[in-house]
């Protein structure tokens, strides 16, 4: 494939290299990805780079509607000429043609609402537990099957955290398959399914370089069919607390550190549990709200009654 005005975004040896990148994808364990280093058009990467938004510029507020370490932006036409030549890119067929030959999946579908995605930046001490993603579009009868994430921290080092994590089973093992760094123009592309659970490791950045944050650009893709065989019922993003770090194991010393994240891990499974049950209150009181919970108390009293 030649570079088209929509496709001239993309870097040419990726172009060049399509169908063997491919081929990689759909054999790469322990699910379809691919690392794709220098995705973006060297001049083009830059530019995103400076025009990414400012951290307050994005929603930064948390779910417990206080500010948190994490700010999104998907309002991704408003950011920049960059940003709206990469809007313009990417919903063209010409691009989409382009990632059906990079991963295989025919017929994607652009995202035009970037429910999800945009522009990501998380600040120091931020990570992502192990997850599935939420299945089909929010609003669409549209399956997810592919996320394109960029990233753009021109400086990094893999010893920060931060990593983009690929696992097998985070119910089985605290430790990644594939650990990938988020350096600069890196390209992270991955098939989302039941099995695809990813992640981040905690960023902890030296004290030198305590101001940079982890910047990337996620970008997602639908079809309006899947293989029947990888269709599970509608769902949310199913998370998985990390495990206890391998090295904890009878007869082990404890330093501070271990003492601190063992804490940290504990106190995630807490706030995941009062989240689980703050959302079962919720849907009980809505359950109960107005003529149709009245029915469903009254139908309860009843088999409660007919039963004794």
């Amino acid at each position: 494939m030649d570079g088209t005005p929509r496709t001239s975004i993309i870097n040419t040896p990726v172009l060049e290299a399509a169908d063997r990148l491919g081929a990689d994808f759909v054999a790469a364990q322990p699910f379809p990805h691919a690392v794709i280093d220098e995705f973006f058009a060297p001049a083009f990467a830059r530019r995103l780079l400076a025009e990414f938004p400012g951290f307050e510029q994005g929603n930064f507020i948390g779910d417990d509607g206080q500010p948190g370490g994490k700010s999104t932006s998907d309002k991704v036409r408003q950011l920049g000429p960059a940003y709206r030549e990469l809007d313009d890119a990417i919903r063209s067929q010409e691009f989409l043609q382009l990632l059906s030959r990079l991963t295989g999946i025919e017929s994607l579908i652009y995202d035009p609402w970037y429910l999800g995605g945009g522009t990501h930046e998380n600040r120091d001490g931020m990570s992502l537990d192990p997850h599935v993603d939420f299945n089909f579009h929010p609003s669409e009868r549209w399956h997810r099957r592919l996320n394109l994430i960029i990233y753009l921290n021109p400086v990094w080092d893999a010893q920060w955290g931060g990593n983009f994590e690929l696992f097998r089973d985070p119910h089985g093992s605290p430790r990644p398959d594939v650990s990938i760094a988020p350096a600069f123009n890196r390209c992270a592309i991955f098939e989302t399914s039941e099995r695809s659970w990813h992640g981040f490791d905690r960023i902890r950045l030296p004290p030198e370089h305590a101001g940079l944050t982890r910047r990337s650009i996620a970008l997602y893709f639908y079809t309006k069919d899947r293989p029947a065989d990888e269709i599970a019922e509608r769902h949310t993003t199913y998370y998985v607390n990390r495990q206890l770090p391998e090295r904890f194991v009878e007869g082990a010393v404890l330093d501070a550190a271990d003492v601190a994240e063992m804490r940290e891990l504990v106190s995630q499974r807490d706030a995941h549990i009062r989240m689980l049950y703050a959302e079962n209150t919720a849907l009980r009181k809505a359950q109960d709200a107005g003529i149709g919970g009245q029915l469903v108390y009254l139908a309860k009293r009843a088999y409660v009654r007919f039963r004794r």
